[in-house]
């Protein structure tokens, strides 16, 4: 995400943004809310000048819409936002803003903390390298790249053969090396149970230099969604890029259910984590950020969420697309670990 220009009095105001990567329009999801102000460019019907044709002809216009409904389709790569005009060629009816990545638009709200520092960590990460983890067994290996968001699969291939048969074998790494080559990335992380992770690294070796370059080996027992959460459990991305936040989400979120099953020191679901909020026993609050989109207009979660800050707890928003904040969702949205017992 780049910041084009910021106009804050406190935290009211107008920032300015180019959202650069795919993870930057899924950041604005959170972002953008009902009643928020927002412009971009976007295309707009409006009538002819000539009175004798009834057609309408298509212009490009700055508008401004009052948000109603924000929107991110993760397969076609943008962000709808659907709200009323209040700025622009024809300043009433409905519009909605498609926002792609490299097309500027302002934010006109005022911001919340946790909103605020969403966008700063969002800057700052666009300045990660791109990581591609390919977890990798006998005839079978599925790649996802990292996003701030989780890991997003992005291929899969299955090939039956037997192992001692190297014609076959020898198919199905060049299918998948194909297949990695087509993915623009600084770092491979390749893992999976047994040997077939470090053969096929030999392969890549042989076959291309320059990728071989980029690759760190580790172990996992599963591939796929497991596959990548056991190698951020074991902070192999760390090595890449310092610290990573799904790697805490995920430490975080296992204490959690730690203390679930021993039946201590936990609370979760609104109730008990109210009332331990109220008792300042939180040590750290969990929020899925599905969650926050859903109680936000029902009841005062950010104030509820600053005042654990205040009383010295830790508050982590989780990405309900993997699996830490995942779990976190179908607890209710809202868990937390505590200090002391509260029942």
């Amino acid at each position: 995400m780049q910041i084009v220009e910021e106009n804050l009095r406190g935290n009211e105001g107008e920032i300015k943004i180019i959202p650069e990567k795919i993870e930057d329009l899924w950041h604005l999801r959170f972002l953008i809310e009902k009643g928020d102000r927002v412009f971009s460019m976007s295309k707009r019907a409006i009538q002819s000048d000539d009175k004798l044709r009834s057609d309408k002809e298509m212009v490009v216009v700055r508008i401004g819409i009052e948000v109603e409904r924000v929107e991110f389709h993760k397969f076609s790569n943008r962000l709808r936002i659907i709200g009323k005009i209040f700025s622009g060629i024809e300043a009433s009816g409905f519009h909605t803003l498609n926002i792609t990545t490299g097309k500027e638009l302002s934010i006109i709200k005022k911001w919340k903390e946790e909103q605020l520092e969403r966008l700063r960590r969002t800057v700052e990460s666009s300045k990660r390298p791109e990581i591609v983890i390919l977890t990798i067994e006998e005839g079978e290996a599925i790649a996802g790249i990292l996003r701030d968001w989780g890991v997003e699969e992005v291929f899969e291939e299955r090939r039956s053969y037997s192992k001692n048969y190297n014609g076959t074998r020898e198919e199905f790494f060049t299918e998948v090396l194909e297949k990695l080559k087509s993915i623009n990335f600084r770092f491979l992380i390749i893992a999976g149970p047994g040997f077939t992770k470090k053969d096929f690294y030999e392969f890549i070796k042989i076959r291309n230099a320059d990728i071989a370059e980029k690759v760190i080996i580790v172990d996992t027992a599963a591939i796929g969604r497991r596959g990548f959460v056991e190698v951020i459990k074991r902070r192999a991305i760390d090595k890449l890029i310092g610290e990573v936040k799904l790697a805490e989400e995920t430490e975080i979120v296992d204490k959690l259910l730690y203390g679930i099953a021993k039946g201590e020191k936990v609370a979760y679901g609104i109730e008990e984590v109210r009332l331990a909020g109220e008792c300042g026993a939180i040590e750290t609050l969990l929020v899925s950020d599905d969650y926050l989109l859903r109680e936000r207009e029902k009841w005062d979660v950010d104030g509820f969420m600053e005042n654990v800050r205040s009383m010295g707890g830790k508050v982590v928003i989780l990405s309900s697309e993997f699996e830490p904040g995942e779990i976190v969702s179908k607890l209710g949205g809202i868990s937390a670990i505590l200090r002391f017992e509260i029942k």
